[in-house]
């Protein structure tokens, strides 16, 4: 990603919800990220005897006071001591406690005890070992291996820090996010493990709420949505103007739950809720309008699929599109179905798709989208399985489908084996006693672009485990 592009992807969520007219302040997982900067030095001897470690610092505190220079609405550097031994190295973490990533330095050979004491405070850690400083690099190299929240970077080049400017972002951005999750209290999916691995915070609001918020919304304000909503269509195919209202005063309502709440994401049973009648609408259209501004709107109170958009918008600017997946072996494609889509598929600064009004496909109630989204260009699928592991393939969008079988949004991708990807399908689910049940066997998120060597990185940083599929 260059560097244009990374400042619009960055600053494309604020300037999304204004754009969209969504008024709540901008929140914590806006901000940029906070990078402890620290030195590992010691007494010289590899690479030199003579070595200068001071002149050393001073060279590196230039280049990163320029990558801060470049980026100053993503990054800010904090620290930048030297430490000697593991003691003064743990005495500084002490005073890193706000840090979301630390930036280390080897300055000597032989640092790795400091390292190590990194490691385990559970932090995210990048090592940048420039050549002839030290054999270190061998040790983050093991501690990669053996699961920890550790990335190396081994070059002469500065610049090689740019592309993770982003991805510090990230780790922010997961470190300060709140997410909503709405479903019967029995149903609610264990959040504490994305918790304890990225820092993000869960709220759990009843239907009731949700209703509550619904009787609240001006309906003159939902109708005055509507119209634009309405106008903005190729058409509207079944949905009646009521039912299309009522969907913008749940989104509306969603919103005003998200400002109380202090939220950016929010995930649903929308299935049994409507069908309970918990529900006074589906949230498709609601949810399409967060994605496109850079907030989060989830079906099926998808926790998986949540993190994954979280993960994966927050460094491309590219809403996510949760989807069931449908294999064409025959034409080596998977097609992409969901009746819940953002527009702006390319980017949340880049130009909406053309969309339909329809009807939800499983019941033909209510109102839903039926995008027709961008061709001819690379996509990044993936999930989470859980926060210890993602699951990672890799196609080209290459046409949509109009046919009334499957969700109203389908969108048909190129893969190089779809018979290989078929059957090694979740396989790195499908690994307990238990076989999981069919919508994590079978969701996955799409993204536009190509994503694989971020999320990789991401892997590395945060520490979990990265599995291509297919």
């Amino acid at each position: 990603m260059d560097r244009r592009c990374f400042l619009t992807a960055c600053c494309a969520p604020l300037l999304a919800r204004l754009a969209a007219g969504l008024e709540a302040a901008p929140g914590p997982w806006d901000g940029p990220a906070l990078v402890g900067k620290i030195y590992l030095g010691g007494r010289p001897g590899w690479p030199r005897p003579d070595a200068n470690l001071e002149e050393d610092i001073r060279e590196i505190e230039a280049r990163l006071a320029e990558l801060a220079r470049r980026y100053p609405d993503q990054v800010r550097f904090s620290g930048g001591e030297m430490v000697r031994n593991p003691e003064e190295a743990g005495a500084w973490l002490k005073k890193a406690e706000q840090a979301d990533v630390i930036l280390a330095f080897n300055l000597v050979t032989i640092v790795y005890p400091m390292l190590r004491v990194l490691v385990e405070s559970g932090k995210p850690v990048l090592l940048f070992a420039r050549p002839y400083v030290g054999h270190d690099w061998t040790h983050a190299a093991a501690f990669i291996q053996r699961g920890a929240k550790l990335e190396l970077v081994a070059s002469s080049d500065f610049a090689d820090l740019d592309p993770y400017v982003p991805l510090w972002r990230t780790v922010h951005h997961l470190r300060h996010s709140r997410v909503l999750l709405v479903s019967p209290p029995a149903a609610r999916p264990a959040t504490e493990g994305f918790t304890q691995r990225f820092g993000t915070q869960f709220g759990f609001p009843a239907y009731t709420d949700l209703k509550a918020a619904y009787e609240a919304a001006s309906v003159e304000e939902a109708r005055r949505q509507a119209a634009a909503f309405i106008k903005g269509a190729v058409r509207v195919v079944e949905p009646s103007e009521e039912e299309i209202v009522k969907s913008l005063r749940l989104y509306l309502a969603l919103t005003e739950v998200l400002r109380q709440q202090r939220a950016n994401a929010i995930a649903i049973d929308c299935l049994g809720g409507f069908g309970r009648g918990d529900l006074p609408a589906y949230p498709c259209i609601a949810f399409s309008k967060f994605n496109d501004a850079g907030l989060y709107g989830v079906c099926e109170n998808d926790l998986d699929s949540a993190m994954t958009q979280l993960l994966v918008t927050s460094f491309s600017g590219r809403p996510g599109f949760v989807t069931d997946p449908i294999f064409d072996t025959s034409r080596n494609e998977v097609i992409h179905a969901h009746c819940v889509s953002a527009t702006r598929l390319r980017g949340i600064h880049a130009d909406p798709s053309p969309y339909l009004v329809r009807t939800h496909l499983e019941d033909h109630k209510g109102a839903s989208m039926q995008v027709l989204a961008p061709a001819g260009e690379p996509v990044t699928v993936a999930r989470f399985a859980g926060p210890d592991k993602l699951l990672l393939s890799v196609g080209e969008a290459v046409g949509n489908v109009d046919d009334e079988r499957a969700c109203r949004t389908k969108i048909r991708t190129k893969v190089a084996d779809a018979h290989k990807l078929l059957m090694g399908w979740s396989a790195a689910l499908n690994t307990g006693p238990r076989m999981p049940g069919t919508r994590d066997l079978l969701h996955r998120v799409l993204f536009y672009g190509d994503h694989v060597q971020a999320i990789e990185r991401l892997g590395r940083l945060l520490g979990f485990q990265v599995v291509r599929e297919g």
